[in-house]
């Protein structure tokens, strides 16, 4: 796989943002990049949940109202609301008591950077904000991306590969930070799954449908399996594994 014509490696939002662009380099691109490392910048400064002086936080306390407010958080706000009744109430945005939009927040910042490389001419490029990854055209001419799921039994195996274009992916689990996935309907820690992967077409959605369908536990299986645009793959504690009828199509799994 050739060398990326960009590459830049960015820490913000309490993770790590990498953009691979695999178009040929233009000034336009380069500009586009810094627009887009910007842009995150921005996301943060407005709904970091950490920050006590984010837009969040001021909100959260009653310090100002939603009409004070960056029109995005109206607009996130809302898309929260609407992802809490899709999903049963498996998605919230204050799942831990406190007003915390991140599930959404992430995913609809790194579809936004891609969006922004997109339009300046970098149709082929990967976003990754901490494993959440929205993927645009090709790896190489010919040659679509490949990424690896890790296996939290062992972060140094593959459960499976991932390959394809203009594809999103999202994984949400325990490996890394323990069980701090919280189903909103019951306040406590879900732990029916020890990772769960989806797989659609836009980052926004996928990340925070991939935290609901963790949630969900087993449930997951069905209700993915019917869920229009996406597909699931999943792994639980006991290192059992199950995946959506298509998921085979977009993956290639040990034997």
């Amino acid at each position: 796989m050739p060398e990326p014509s960009v590459h830049h490696v960015e820490h913000v939002m309490g993770t790590v943002f990498s953009f691979d662009v695999r178009s040929p380099r233009t000034p336009e691109i380069t500009v586009a990049l810094a627009r887009a490392v910007a842009w995150l910048h921005r996301v943060d400064r407005v709904f970091s949940p950490y920050r006590e002086d984010s837009q969040i936080s001021r909100l959260a306390r009653g310090e100002i109202d939603i009409a004070d407010c960056d029109p995005d958080v109206a607009d996130i706000l809302r898309r929260c609301a609407e992802l809490e009744r899709e999903t049963g109430g498996a998605f919230s945005a204050t799942a831990d008591g406190r007003l915390d939009p991140s599930g959404l927040v992430k995913g609809w910042a790194i579809e936004r950077a891609s969006a922004i490389l997109h339009e300046a001419g970098a149709r082929d490029h990967c976003v990754n904000g901490g494993g959440d990854i929205q993927l645009r055209g090709e790896a190489a001419p010919g040659e679509p991306w490949r990424i690896g799921l890790a296996d939290p039994a062992d972060p140094a195996a593959l459960a499976a590969v991932v390959s394809g274009t203009d594809l999103a992916i999202a994984t949400s689990g325990t490996a890394e930070r323990g069980g701090h996935i919280v189903d909103p309907r019951t306040g406590r820690p879900a732990a029916a799954l020890a990772s769960l992967t989806l797989v659609g077409r836009h980052i926004a959605e996928v990340d925070a449908l991939a935290t609901a369908a963790f949630v969900m536990g087993g449930a997951a299986r069905e209700w993915a399996a019917e869920r229009p645009g996406v597909e699931a793959f999943a792994i639980a504690p006991d290192r059992s594994r199950w995946w959506t009828p298509g998921f085979e199509r977009l993956a290639l799994l040990p034997g």
